[in-house]
């Protein structure tokens, strides 16, 4: 058995939870919050067989693209002025981050 933990954008994330019901995999949705762009990301814990891996990856991979946004960025009173922008830059959002790891025991009460 294997734990998949798996790190979305919000905007993925419900398609994310349609896509592993419509496969038949439990999954527990956390709301959590992305240090880069301090963003809304859901983690999704999931306990799955080991022949069913490849299965949930596939689903990730398909489900959550990466995709471009414009951010403007925060200004920072520290830095001089001709250091910050506060024009909209292209950043690349989306996609998953996953771990996978081995899971020992598994208990359900």
């Amino acid at each position: 058995m294997k734990l998949v933990v798996t790190i979305v954008q919000d905007k993925d994330s419900n398609r994310l939870s349609n896509a592993f019901i419509e496969s038949d995999i439990r999954a527990t949705k956390l709301s959590s919050t992305g240090g880069f762009l301090r963003s809304g990301n859901t983690t999704f814990l999931i306990g799955i067989e080991d022949d069913r891996v490849e299965e949930v990856l596939g689903i990730i991979k398909e489900v959550s693209k990466k995709r471009s946004e414009y951010v403007t960025p925060s200004v920072n009173v520290d830095s001089p002025i001709e250091a910050t922008s506060t024009y909209p830059i292209e950043v690349e959002v989306g996609g998953a981050n996953v771990f996978v790891l081995p899971v020992e025991q598994f208990l359900h009460f």
